[in-house]
Formats: structure tokens, sequence, C-alpha cells
């Protein structure tokens, strides 16, 4: 009988030994999160009303200076731009002349009215499309606790970009001072889905002490885990933070492939926003 090489022999034979030590001593399963998510809202925007959206609920940012990604808009407060009808909430981009720039739009903020350390985000939109549309449901600490005072040093969670040039991808991100796109070292992750401009789709966070989690129609893309030995600067996520829906125009990354004028104007249409309260479980 042939003889086995002695390398052949020595590599099988750690293959024999490593799928026993498998068999005796599997992979610990994740321990369970002790968190759940509580079956009715604590804070909520159904849009059943008509007229501007609900100043008990929703504030603007206001301005035409770029937004740090040389965006072309100039974010307002007027009904034109943002307003609730028909049982929706319509944020509107238009191409016209406002302040100092070529486009109009809207950036609906919660902050001081909708301030929320944890819980199940869900909100309920159709986006805009178009080359240089760059719509996004995001989150923004209330208070800045940590380092210099601002972004990205505080946290952001997005729970749902998506930029007009790459239609039905869905993004989902955490940027924070160890972990953002201006040092390659973002932590995210992206889905294709169906219809993104002319279907509704449930856009959602799931945000514990252990973790966020993001979801589209309830399937997880993305989780970005909290490490024992994170400290604020990988995980500023114990601080409130406030929900942000916005259409932006062009930007470094919403205009890399330019903007398309004869799209406009667009809507992001939003049917609900639901935010549920984090429980332990009994």
């Amino acid at each position: 009988m042939q003889s086995i090489p002695l390398a052949l022999f020595i590599s099988l034979s750690l293959i024999a030994i490593n799928c026993n030590a498998q068999q005796l001593f599997p992979k610990a399963p994740a321990a369970p999160s002790k968190y759940e998510f509580g079956k009715t809202p604590m804070w909520q925007d159904e849009f059943q009303y008509t007229g501007k959206p609900d100043p008990a609920k929703w504030s603007y940012d206001l301005g035409d200076h770029g937004w740090g990604n040389h965006e072309l808009q100039n974010y307002t407060d007027l009904a034109k731009n943002a307003r609730v009808e028909g049982g929706k909430l319509i944020i509107e981009v238009i191409k016209e002349k406002s302040g100092k720039m070529e486009y109009s739009s809207a950036r609906l903020i919660s902050k001081g009215k909708g301030d929320f350390l944890y819980g199940k985000f869900e909100i309920k939109a159709k986006l805009p499309k178009g080359t240089g549309t760059w719509p996004a449901i995001w989150m923004l600490a209330s208070t800045n606790t940590y380092g210099n005072n601002g972004w990205p040093d505080n946290g952001e969670i997005d729970i749902m970009e998506h930029v007009g040039f790459d239609p039905n991808r869905i993004h989902g991100n955490v940027h924070t001072k160890a972990f953002n796109h201006a040092i390659k070292t973002n932590k995210g992750n992206k889905i294709m889905t169906v219809n993104a401009d002319s279907e509704f789709h449930v856009y959602a966070c799931q945000w514990t002490p252990e973790g966020i989690s993001i979801l589209i129609d309830g399937v997880q893309y993305f989780k970005f885990k909290k490490e024992t030995f994170y400290s604020w600067e990988e995980w500023p996520f114990d601080k409130p933070f406030h929900l942000l829906l916005n259409i932006a125009v062009g930007g470094d990354w919403g205009g890399q492939k330019g903007v398309d004028d004869s799209i406009f104007p667009q809507k992001m249409e939003v049917d609900y926003v639901r935010v549920y309260p984090l429980v332990e479980k009994k």
C-alpha cells in the first residue's frame, strides 16, 4: 500500500483534531438579550391631520450652507416643502431659487419634543426617485456630551439612506469618533429592495444597551454590537437621540453622478413614525 506523505498525514490529523474539538466543545450560542420592546408606542405621529407638521412633535433645521456635505438645497419651514395631507407627511424638494441655492426642501427634527434613550423606531415611507436625490431617516444626539461636542463624537444612527443614482439600495449605518466614513472605519451595511420610490417600506432601528440593529420590512441587515471594552469613542449611544427626516439634493454622496433637474419636484411620503419603549424581560 502506498504510504501517505508526512506533510499530508500531519494536515489530515490536524483537520481531524479540529473537527473533534468542535464536536466536543461546540461554540457557545450568543447569550439571549434581556431586553424587549413594548407593544404600544410611547411616541408617534400617524399624520391623521392636515396642514404643517405637528409643532408639538416636530421642528425644522433651516439653512442653505451645504450642511457639511456640499449639499445644494435650502431647508425651509414652508408648507410647500413639508406638510401633512391625505394621512401622510410630505417632504417635497422643488427646483427653485431658495436662499443661496437652486432647490428648496425640508428637514424635520424631533429634538426637544421627541428625545429617546433606546427603543424600537419604525418609519413607514416611500422614497423620492431620480439622480441627485438623497433622502434620509436618521438620528443624532440631543445633547453634546462627548469629545469635541460635535459630529461624529456624539454619534449618528442612519436608519435609512438612499441615493437616487443607485435606486433601491438601502443603507444603514452608525457613526462615532472611532467609526466613521471620514476615516474609512464606518460601520454599516446595505440591502437591495424593490420599488422603494413607488411603494411604502418600513425602515426600523432597534436600539438597546447591547447594540443597534437596522431593518427593512422586518429583515435585519445590519447589527452593531457594543463590545465590553468600548468607551465613548466607539459607543456614544448611551444618551438621548432625536429623529430627523429630510431630502437633500446633490452633495458629496448624493451628487456623485450629478443632479437630473428634469425629475423635480420629488417627494418623500411618510405614513407613520412610531417609537416603542425598551423594557427588560420578566
